[in-house]
């Protein structure tokens, strides 16, 4: 059975539709990337799927449960986290009680040391082991985005959303991100990522899906949807870079 099943999901804002009739569906340690131009209906497809909207249409289920319309405190109890493309830390927290807060409050729910332990296990793994005291108001952008990281893993989730979990950094911190990605689907995490840093994304995921005016336009292997001309069209045409063309 897939971890994750949407059925003809839609949702509208004022008569337009920014996620028309989307169907896929994600099994058990799979990392599936989505892409696509702004506007496409990925950040919104994010917020149906964690339960920041209800949906117009459509189901969505986890572990065959149907969950459409769940709001986020119960979908986290249920297994499911995300990040947020603009990082949301407690400011006046300590990098360490910030993760403690998924710890008691997440799916697993451990308290007292077991919950201060678990959070500097979950720093370390996100590479803030030395920054443990720091106010997460001090951290510099990477290390907020391990943070916000390191407070959805300590929810005890099974399955993550990603937004856009690279924008914003230079080549050697993404390529810091990518492993630590790479370890976490090792792991047997289930990953659901949103992307615009297209050769980052080529290179994690075994499976990419394109979403283009709140349609699905195209679902396989990398090197298919990278040749697929609607996506050439739409998307890879302005996201490739100058040389790309010749």
């Amino acid at each position: 059975m897939p971890l994750l099943e949407v059925e003809r999901l839609s949702k509208g804002f004022g008569g337009v539709l920014a996620v028309s009739d989307v169907s896929f569906a994600i099994e058990p340690g799979e990392l599936l990337g989505i892409m696509g131009p702004n506007g496409s209906g990925k950040t919104t497809l994010f917020n149906l799927i964690a339960g920041a909207l209800r949906p117009d249409r459509g189901r969505i289920r986890l572990h065959g449960r149907d969950v459409a319309g769940l709001p986020p405190h119960r979908l986290c109890a249920r297994g499911v986290a995300r990040t947020f493309q603009l990082v949301r830390p407690f400011a006046g927290l300590s990098a360490l009680d910030n993760v403690r807060v998924g710890c008691l409050y997440g799916r697993k729910r451990g308290g007292g040391g077991g919950a201060r332990a678990e959070a500097a296990r979950l720093l370390a793994l996100v590479g803030l082991e030395g920054r443990a005291a720091t106010p997460a108001s001090a951290l510099t952008l990477m290390d907020r985005k391990r943070l916000e990281l390191a407070r959805a893993l300590a929810t005890g989730p099974e399955l993550l959303l990603l937004d856009e979990f690279m924008a914003g950094l230079n080549p050697a911190e993404t390529a810091v991100a990518m492993a630590l990605i790479r370890r976490l689907v090792a792991e047997g995490l289930t990953v659901l990522m949103v992307e615009h840093i297209v050769w980052a994304l080529m290179d994690l995921a075994r499976r990419i899906m394109v979403l283009s005016a709140g349609e699905k336009i195209a679902d396989g292997p990398p090197a298919v949807v990278a040749a697929d001309a609607r996506v050439v069209d739409v998307y890879l045409g302005a996201a490739r870079p100058p040389d790309a063309h010749a």
